[in-house]
């Protein structure tokens, strides 16, 4: 079986992901163009998420593989940049992110992994299924990226909303999730 465009065009997103954290790496002010290298490399990523979900439902080229590496991407993506950007952002920018934004960011993103863990221990059918928080969350959190990397000052009023749709969407997920743990029959 081939690989779809729309999965290629995943991979190519995952694949850009150390690009990404090299530019950061190697940034220093006196490397101000890795700054905007990284930036790139980071839109080019939010363009690529927006063009492989637009093919895999336009196209019907929607796979299990697909519903599993594209929200993997993102958070790779997402993760790695909330990382490297508190460390930068503290050492080097004049907005500094606050530990507590990288903390809530990969603690969701950690409880998500967790508890698709656990319904798929328990032998439980679900589907990822991204909810409209969800959405707006990976939305607030890739602007917050980009914010930082161009250090706008207006930087945290973005990320105070991310971290809003990051807590909402946690919880929603959470709820969804022990729904349908308690769904289960029981066995007597």
């Amino acid at each position: 079986m081939s690989m779809t465009f729309a999965n290629k065009i995943t991979i190519f997103r995952i694949l850009s992901v150390p690009f990404f954290i090299a530019t950061l790496l190697y940034y220093t002010p006196e490397k101000e163009c890795l700054r905007f290298i990284a930036l790139g490399i980071f839109i080019l990523a939010i363009i690529s998420d927006a063009i492989d979900g637009y093919i895999a439902r336009t196209y019907r080229q929607k796979t299990q593989a697909g519903a599993l590496l594209d929200p993997l991407a993102d958070k790779i993506l997402l993760i790695t940049a909330f990382i490297l950007l508190y460390i930068i952002s503290n050492k080097y920018f004049p907005v500094k992110m606050p530990l507590w934004v990288m903390v809530v960011v990969i603690s969701r993103d950690v409880i998500l992994l967790l508890g698709g863990s656990i319904l798929m221990l328990s032998n439980q059918k679900f589907e990822i299924a991204p909810t409209w928080r969800g959405k707006l969350s990976t939305f607030f959190q890739m602007m917050t990226i980009v914010c930082l990397l161009l250090q706008f000052a207006f930087s945290p009023l973005v990320w105070a909303i991310a971290i809003i749709f990051t807590i909402l969407s946690g919880i929603d997920y959470l709820r969804k999730g022990i729904l349908i743990l308690n769904t289960q029959p029981q066995k007597i």
